[in-house]
Formats: structure tokens, sequence, C-alpha cells
């Protein structure tokens, strides 16, 4: 346990005690692993949304772009810092609305010049802050206030984004998905993605898996539950894109049916046995998918 202690915690705590966010929210506890990992000589950036709570507990430097530039404006810090000589980790801590919808440009554009940020996706898979419409990174059948459900509508119709397949398919040296169940694991994965950008290797992206108690619809002290039940019924793979080469680096021998997540949460409990069993077959596709392009360069 002492390597592992070592590993997730370091001697000097980044973020302060406290936060205003809901009850049970995952999304602190990426933010603070993910500040921990880095220290203090970080600048962390913040758009509109659920994190927009977290720049004011953080004890680095942070500031707050629009909600759709945040990579580009990410970009422009690391840029100022170098010209001043000072070599420091820029972390832009976005969450989905901002990653997948609104800040896809400007991310797309970031990755494309090579900018060396590291760029960390909080995904709780919906517009929670605002009322929680539904995003492109929600899951498919899922309620949200903009994907209603009744006689005719039955939540999200549409497959979610696969935003870390679109930046891996930018070339970019690092990307990886996380998950806060496995928190050794993606303390490793920002480490990693930390010394990509130090390098001036090109931008770094992370993906983690964010429940959320209010707007999933379970209670506040299964968060981590809910996380781990999502990568063990493969709803969330966890892997690496490691300069082209995609690593596995949670392997699941024996995956749960689909339905063990869904069932715990109240935002699929509309879903009739064949709308699960459609959800099982994208799964399981995906799944096949990711392990068909492990270890394959591109």
């Amino acid at each position: 346990m002492s390597r592992v202690f070592k590993e997730l915690y370091t001697p000097e705590e980044a973020v302060a005690p406290g936060f205003s966010t809901c009850p049970g929210c995952a999304m602190p506890i990426v933010y603070r692993h993910a500040i921990n990992a880095l220290g203090k000589n970080t600048v962390s950036i913040h758009a509109a949304g659920c994190a927009a709570a977290m720049a004011a507990v953080t004890l680095v430097s942070a500031t707050s772009s629009l909600f759709e530039n945040a990579a580009s404006f990410a970009a422009g810090v690391k840029i100022g810092l170098t010209k001043k000589g000072r070599s420091m980790n820029v972390l832009a801590f976005i969450g989905d609305g901002g990653t997948v919808d609104i800040g896809l440009q400007a991310l797309s554009g970031a990755a494309e010049r090579g900018d060396p940020i590291i760029y960390l996706c909080y995904d709780n898979e919906a517009y929670m802050n605002t009322g929680i419409q539904r995003s492109s990174s929600t899951t498919m059948g899922a309620w949200t206030s903009t994907t209603p459900v009744g006689k005719v509508k039955r939540g999200k119709r549409s497959t979610p984004k696969d935003v870390p397949m679109i930046m891996a398919a930018h070339r970019i040296p690092y990307v990886a998905t996380a998950s806060v169940a496995y928190l050794l694991d993606f303390v490793r994965k920002v480490k990693k993605a930390a010394e990509v950008t130090q390098k001036g290797e090109g931008m770094a992206y992370i993906h983690v898996h964010s429940p959320c108690p209010t707007g999933w619809g379970f209670p506040t002290e299964k968060s981590v539950e809910v996380a781990r039940l999502a990568v063990q019924t493969g709803m969330w793979p966890l892997y690496e894109v490691d300069h082209g080469v995609l690593r596995i680096t949670q392997t699941v021998k024996e995956r749960k049916p689909v339905a063990e997540y869904l069932r715990a949460q109240r935002r699929f409990r509309h879903l009739a046995e064949e709308e699960i069993k459609k959800v099982q077959s994208y799964v399981d596709g995906r799944c096949l998918e990711i392990e068909g392009r492990q270890q394959q360069p591109k």
C-alpha cells in the first residue's frame, strides 16, 4: 500500500478543503488528484460549468476562459509563459459540454497546432450546471431535460460522440480515458501527460468519467461504485494511445451485463429489455473495436 500511497498523494496538498458542488459529485475528486499529480507549478484553466467552483479552492494559479475557447485560451497562456521563460504545466479542466460540443473546434485547432497543453475533460454526460440538458456525450437511452421520456420519446436516441478517438485521430502524442474509480491509473496518466507537454511534443488529452448523482439519479454515496460498474460492464473502457499505440490499461476478463450499470441510475429506469439489449450491443461492438486496435500503430 505504501507504493500506491506515494503515487497517489503528494507531500504538499494543492487543493484547499471544501467545495460547493452537489453532494456526491465525482468531479472534485478528479480535480484534486489531477492537480496534486501535476503539483503547484501549474496554471489551471476553467470554463463555465460545474468545475468553475474549483477555482475558489485550488492552490495553483487559476483563471477562466469562455465556454467555447478553453483550448485556445490555454494555448495562449502556455505561449505567454514560455515567452517569459517559465516552464509550467497548463491544464484545461473542462466539462463535456465545453469539450465535445461547444469547445470542440478550439480543441481540434489546438491539437492540430501541437500546443503543449494538458486538456482534461471531466465527463458527467450532460450540461449539469444549467439544468441537465443532453450533450453529445450523453449515453444512448438516457433521460435528460432535453431528451424526455414518454409514449413517443425514449430518452437520447443517438450513441455518444467518441471524442478520445477523435483526438487520437489528430495524431497527438498522448490520449487516455480514465475513471474516478481507478485513481492510480488516472494519476499515472496525468503524469504521462505532463511528461509529454513538458517535452514540447504537443497536446495531451485525458477524458475522465465523472458520475453525477443529481443528473443521473443515484444515492450520493454511490459515485465511485457507479464509476466502477461503468468500467466493469464495458460502458467506459480504460485505455491510452501513447504516440500512436493503443493499450488497454484496465483489462476486464468477464464484463458484467450493462443492465447492472443502467439499473443503478434513475435516468435509465424507463428502458425496456429490448432497449437495454440495444445498449448492450453498442457496448459489445465498441469493446471489440478497442480490443482490435490494441498495440496497433496508427
